[in-house]
């Protein structure tokens, strides 16, 4: 699962623009809007949501689900250990 407040850290992370990340995970920006404009954890077809996981992985965030093993505890994102650079097209 992951919330809206997740995807949008994600995405200032990464430094990307809807747009941008939209083009990586093959979706339309629409969508990346309605996900990023939910309350909560996002709701969506599982399709959709694999997809726009997969892109962040690829990308070099690793997103921490409610209970999973985090410093801080809670849930969270962070950038992957060796992901010096996200490998994203700007």
């Amino acid at each position: 699962m992951i919330t809206a407040a997740q995807l949008r850290a994600a995405r200032a992370l990464l430094g990307i623009d809807q747009r941008q990340l939209a083009e990586l995970s093959g979706l339309s920006v629409p969508t990346i809007q309605r996900m990023e404009a939910s309350e909560g954890t996002i709701r969506g077809n599982v399709d959709s949501l694999v997809k726009l996981i997969d892109a962040l992985g690829a990308a070099g965030v690793e997103v921490i689900n409610e209970g999973a093993v985090s410093s801080g505890g809670g849930r969270g994102v962070r950038l992957k250990t060796g992901s010096n650079t996200p490998k994203v097209p700007m």
